[in-house]
């Protein structure tokens, strides 16, 4: 394994290496590459939580917090206001995930690292850091999320648990490294907050609610809390991840455990993470990806479509298409669910958050679609997961054409990565209702630009909205290209 020289013996716990590591870590070890997609991966979670601001769930969300939360630091996105980290980073972090349009990363378990990017956002306003120092706590987050995503044979969901379980040992290291705790600080915030936030998988089985998009960033709040309570010197379970009723104690059977640790610093896996082209459960893309393409290439009407069958995974089948994603009535449901984003594909010829207002999910043109959807399972396409997301779909048409499409992996996978005008178009999309578009060009430019920003406060400063809208449409707006790397330098004010 090669890492920074601070770690220690093998025989240590695997906390404890992971905690040397990070706490070791600087902007400096970073490969370009890595630092260009942090960039990439924040301009997108930025636009989903402008567009998240914008949703009930967060607005509830943002009541509760105006009466439990204090005065601090740290900046809530949209309203500008300044709270203590703890709660920031659970409002931040639930409007970058409530959409359910952030990144997503599916190996073994899935998981959506960008939701705890809010945890490095309060954390570096507490520290009065700059644009470097965000950048490390970005890339950290990735690093271990996904490894943890890795490590697990098979993947905790498939075991009845949600993946926010792991996000909470990875949530208090981004977190601490942030706040520049020890290793040994690290290592006992990590065991604060994961021997009390494991989340049931429940709360994405049958009929789903606002809980689906909430324990994740309750995960990254509670990594928050967990650090500073680590930073006056409270102890946590050292063994949390490899000890006696830890982690692969309780979770068993079978963990690699060297996955959390093995060649840490010699490339990064932030830049192998996927961004959502379509606000939707992660499974759910790559047959929306082939049906569009079936419809838009043939010209094919719904009224014309008798039947689509969609041959995917055992798990899309059972969390995706049981007896409740017939018959949504949530936009949480709706968006778990197979039947219905088909639905709304062969109706309206795209899947945007249009598509998930009440309006839409009760509207009577695509319910009349959902009884002509059918998932399958199919042992071969598990026998190639993860490695492929593959899923072939059947369309017959009530003249007895039959349109046939097996895809691999959907737009957005790192093999098929959005462009850089991809995620703006979705940013400005997204902020539109929130920001005015020269508040939103100051934004772009300051994230483009992220490693010269000496106060990750006045990055935040520019998130607070400027425009006043009852509602907020969705649209794609044209965007000029532009390539993160070679972005004339702007003037950050």
């Amino acid at each position: 394994m090669s890492a920074p020289k601070t770690i220690a013996a093998s025989k240590e716990t695997v906390s404890a290496t992971m905690s040397r590591w990070a706490a070791g870590l600087q902007y400096k070890d970073f490969s370009q590459d890595a630092i260009y997609q942090a960039k990439r991966f924040l301009l997108d979670s930025i636009g989903c939580a402008l567009g998240g601001f914008q949703q009930h769930d967060v607005k509830i969300a943002l009541e509760v917090l105006g009466e439990v939360a204090g005065r601090g630091p740290a900046t809530v996105i949209g309203t500008g206001e300044r709270i203590d980290p703890v709660s920031a980073a659970l409002a931040n972090a639930l409007m970058i995930r409530c959409m359910d349009y952030n990144d997503i990363y599916w190996k073994q378990d899935p998981s959506h690292p960008s939701d705890i990017f809010p945890a490095a956002l309060a954390c570096c306003e507490r520290a009065g850091s700059g644009g470097k120092e965000l950048i490390v706590g970005l890339v950290l987050g990735h690093e271990f999320e996904m490894r943890f995503c890795e490590a697990a044979f098979p993947g905790i969901r498939e075991r009845g648990w949600h993946h926010a379980t792991l996000t909470a040992f990875v949530s208090p290291i981004v977190a601490g490294r942030v706040l520049h705790l020890t290793w040994e600080q690290i290592q006992h915030a990590i065991g604060i907050s994961a021997s009390r936030h494991c989340t049931l998988g429940a709360v994405t089985a049958g009929k789903l609610t606002m809980m689906k998009n909430t324990v994740d960033p309750m995960a990254t709040q509670s990594g928050v809390f967990a650090a500073l309570l680590a930073e006056k010197g409270y102890s946590g379970p050292e063994h949390v991840v490899d000890g006696k009723e830890g982690l692969t104690h309780v979770f068993g059977p079978a963990w690699k455990l060297n996955l959390l640790t093995d060649g840490l610093g010699e490339s990064w896996r932030i830049t192998q993470c996927g961004m959502k082209a379509f606000p939707t459960e992660a499974l759910t893309h790559t047959p929306i990806s082939a049906v569009l393409d079936l419809v838009k290439s043939n010209d094919l009407h719904c009224d014309q479509v008798e039947k689509v069958q969609i041959r995917s995974l055992a798990r899309a089948a059972d969390i995706l298409s049981d007896p409740s994603k017939y018959d949504p009535h949530t936009r949480e449901t709706a968006d778990h669910s197979l039947p219905y984003v088909i639905a709304a594909a062969l109706v309206d010829r795209q899947v945007t958050p249009v598509q998930f207002t009440m309006e839409k999910i009760m509207d009577a043109k695509i319910r009349e679609q959902l009884r002509k959807v059918e998932v399958v399972a199919d042992p071969e396409i598990e026998k190639v997961f993860p490695a492929l997301q593959r899923v072939v779909v059947n369309i017959t048409t009530t003249d007895g054409r039959r349109f046939s499409k097996q895809l691999d992996f959907p737009k957005g996978d790192p093999r098929n990565p959005l462009t850089d005008q991809e995620v703006e178009e979705k940013f400005a999309a997204l902020a539109d209702g929130v920001l005015s578009v020269t508040a939103q060009r100051k934004l772009k430019e300051a994230i483009w630009n992220l490693e010269d920003i000496d106060s990750v406060r006045k990055l935040m400063a520019l998130m607070k909205a400027d425009v006043q809208k009852k509602t907020a449409r969705f649209k794609s707006k044209a965007s000029s290209p532009v390539n993160g790397r070679n972005r004339r330098k702007a003037v950050f004010a």
